[in-house]
């Protein structure tokens, strides 16, 4: 297997012909592929903290749930092991809602006579993907005041981790 393809293939913003219907015989995409994140708020979700860190996208693009899902994870860890699981409050605020698809092509010897070409080129459902526009707020962690620094400097670990560019905010609440 080839595995997963390049993320600048799916980078644009773009809007896909696509159909999925509650009618099988009008439904253009058969199968919409599981999510993969596992949650979308981590720590204490009770206590009512003082301020909140964003991660906000600087340019419009998508983001694959496979990049929201690591840089989830590399956040958790490190707000866990660095602040405690009582002192902050992490959210994944998008939703992985767009279908990416993909037309796989068959290469190598005598395999021309499999192949459709660009015949069929509609594609199967490969991946999901949140759609960023510009000054969307990809991450929130919110803490308390003596916290901040720790919890900006750990939200900068998330942007290698992502395609595009990011801004860190911190807002009183």
């Amino acid at each position: 297997m080839a595995g997963l393809r390049k993320g600048h293939c799916y980078s644009k913003l773009e809007r896909p012909y696509t159909r999925h219907s509650r009618v099988k015989a009008k439904s253009y995409i058969k199968t919409i592929p599981q999510i993969k994140i596992v949650r979308f708020e981590m720590g204490n979700l009770k206590k009512q903290f003082t301020h909140e860190v964003r991660l906000i996208s600087n340019r419009d693009h998508q983001i694959r749930q496979n990049a929201l899902e690591s840089a989830r994870l590399i956040i958790n860890r490190h707000l866990y092991e660095d602040l405690g699981n009582k002192y902050y409050h992490l959210k994944l605020n998008i939703y992985p809602y767009h279908i990416l698809r993909e037309n796989k092509m068959l290469g190598g010897a005598h395999a021309d006579r499999l192949q459709t070409g660009m015949a069929h080129s509609f594609g199967k459902t490969i991946n999901v993907s949140a759609q960023a526009r510009k000054g969307t707020v990809i991450f929130t962690a919110k803490v308390d005041e003596t916290n901040i620094e720790k919890a900006k400097r750990i939200i900068q670990l998330a942007p290698p981790k992502l395609p595009g560019k990011y801004l860190v905010e911190i807002k009183k609440l």
